[in-house]
């Protein structure tokens, strides 16, 4: 198969499951929703009112070259989009943003993102995400000071690592020549 059709094929089907992603990447809105997420993320490690967990991950990707090439340059000094994934305590993903250069730090992520907004209008009632050291403490954002490795960011990393498993291309990038 030639590039130039193999490219038109990818962008056809990318835009067909980037318009379905509504349908399954969303945060639990719904009262009996919130309450079954915070109910599975209190079985996980005993930590009240969770409506989700927030973490970064790399996805690798080659040198996109010119003047802002090192913008994508993570502080692991491989090129990257730094991507904001919220997970739920069944591994699902609630909320994706994957559009920032690798250097970019976690909380300027979060800062810029809708899911700020939402959180700090309470939409999601009284519920609260769970992050690591690489977010500022908020009402709405918890930072765990016992065990900050504790099994609640454990929940994105493991999610993570089964993307990676699956789509082994999230791992170790690819090369378009």
């Amino acid at each position: 198969m030639h590039q130039t059709t193999a490219s038109r094929i990818i962008a056809k089907v990318s835009r067909v499951i980037a318009g379905l992603s509504n349908q399954y990447i969303r945060m639990p809105n719904k009262a009996d929703e919130i309450i079954r997420v915070q109910n599975g993320f209190y079985r996980i490690c005993r930590f009240p009112r969770v409506v989700g967990c927030i973490d970064e991950a790399h996805i690798k990707m080659q040198s996109p070259g010119a003047q802002d090439g090192e913008r994508f340059r993570n502080r692991k000094s491989y090129f990257s989009i730094n991507t904001q994934i919220v997970a739920g305590p069944d591994l699902k993903i609630f909320d994706i943003v994957a559009r920032w250069p690798g250097s970019t730090h976690d909380s300027t992520i979060f800062n810029a993102s809708y899911l700020r907004t939402r959180t700090e209008g309470r939409q999601f009632q009284n519920a609260v995400l769970l992050g690591d050291s690489g977010y500022q403490l908020k009402v709405y954002l918890m930072t765990p000071l016992q065990n900050p490795g504790n099994l609640m960011c454990n929940v994105v990393e493991t999610l993570i690592g089964v993307w990676n498993c699956r789509f082994p291309v999230l791992a170790y990038g690819s090369r378009v020549d």
